[in-house]
């Protein structure tokens, strides 16, 4: 399949594009934004642990340069001294340590957050392909890379120069005044031009940290084709969709169906509609549409009914009637209880005939059906009917 063109891929990336792109590895991140964090991390640790360092290194520094006679015969004393200098070292740079540490894992994740994943160890072998890799030589990012280097210099060094103008003074006074002045002095200085390069660097931060949400974005961009597809995969295939929506509807019919044997009655059309009642006077407070359908549902639930010998009524305005404005398993409405009334009655009277004998009651005429409710433009609470595949 050929790779999508840049001039494709004019629209912004779904979530579950970005999501991809983050299991892999792929987030927006400023190496201006992370060098700029550590540096005043160190910076800042140095200033507040300064004094913690300077008492703890010098008293280790004087520990070593302070020795007897016997340990320059004794090999072993000395190796044992100096590894009690450094270890006392290290633990006195531990915090140091410690707070460049959780710099270095807190400014990467300040655009794209924390990501772990094995997704950027995975080989890609496209890397190593030459016509890609002369493509990103020369690409567009190479001279911003470049640009972005040259105005960094030329920025911190015009900040120093005009920082060490200011205090040249105090440089060229540093020889007359006392050793230990001398250097607090030096270092003030210093720790002061270092602070003042590194807040210079937030001019360069406040450009590179939305250059590079910006790159990040366009890098992500998808054609049009590319979301279709998308959507298509999120949503599933229309054919695999269908078949399932047909077996579903089979499952509901087989289960429709084999209820309509506890009908009390079925109302036709007398073809096209069909619809069986059932009524439980110790559950139900009004009758209930068990099953209903429409052409060859209909001359099923007949069938059935026919071999169950169940009352069957040709009343096609109450067949239609209830097959528009009742959904299965559900009572009928106030506006049909009259109605549906008598025609239970009919079938429970004409049960008790079959079963015990006796005058067999005449079959309700000219129900009197609500204007309207005939009409599938009038529906109130109408399902779809499971129509067979």
């Amino acid at each position: 399949m050929a790779e999508t063109s840049t001039e494709d891929r004019t629209e912004a990336a779904t979530p579950r594009r970005i999501e991809k792109a983050r299991e892999e590895g792929q987030v927006a991140r400023s190496r201006e934004l992370s060098t700029f964090i550590m540096l005043l991390a160190g910076i800042g640790g140095l200033w507040s642990l300064g004094g913690h360092l300077y008492d703890r290194l010098g008293g280790i520094v004087e520990r070593g340069l302070l020795f007897d006679r016997a340990q320059l015969f004794d090999t072993a004393l000395m190796l044992s001294t100096l590894a009690s200098l450094a270890s006392s070292a290290l633990l006195a740079l531990v915090p140091f340590f410690a707070l460049m540490l959780l710099a270095a894992i807190a400014a990467p994740t300040l655009l794209g957050g924390l990501v772990i994943t094995l997704g950027a160890l995975k080989p890609r072998f496209s890397r190593l392909n030459p016509v890609s890799g002369l493509g990103r030589l020369f690409s567009l990012q190479v001279p911003v890379e470049l640009a972005k280097a040259v105005a960094k210099a030329a920025l911190i060094g015009t900040v120093l120069y005009l920082y060490l103008k200011a205090h040249v003074g105090q440089l060229l006074g540093l020889p007359k005044l006392p050793p230990h002045q001398a250097l607090a002095t030096l270092l003030a200085l210093t720790a002061k031009s270092c602070a003042t390069c590194v807040a210079a660097l937030i001019v360069v931060v406040g450009i590179d940290t939305p250059y590079q949400l910006w790159t990040y974005a366009k890098n992500l961009r998808m054609s049009k084709e590319e979301v279709r597809q998308e959507h298509k995969n999120a949503d599933g295939d229309p054919h695999v969709k269908a078949r399932i929506r047909r077996l579903q509807q089979a499952r509901a019919r087989r289960r429709m169906m084999s209820k309509v044997p506890k009908a009390d009655v079925v109302v036709t059309n007398p073809s096209h509609f069909a619809v069986a009642l059932s009524y439980r006077r110790d559950k139900d407070g009004a009758p209930r549409v068990i099953a209903k359908g429409a052409d060859a549902v209909a001359l099923r639930i007949r069938e059935i009914a026919a071999e169950h010998q169940l009352p069957i009524l040709q009343a096609p305005p109450l067949a239609r009637a209830l097959y528009f404005n009742v959904d299965l398993d559900r009572q009928i409405p106030g506006e049909l209880y009259t109605v549906v009334a008598e025609v239970v009655a009919w079938a429970i009277r004409l049960k008790r005939v079959a079963e015990h004998g006796g005058l067999v009651p005449p079959t309700p005429v000219n129900l009197n059906v609500p204007e309207g409710m005939d009409q599938p433009g009038r529906s109130r609470t109408r399902t779809e009917d499971p129509t067979p595949p």
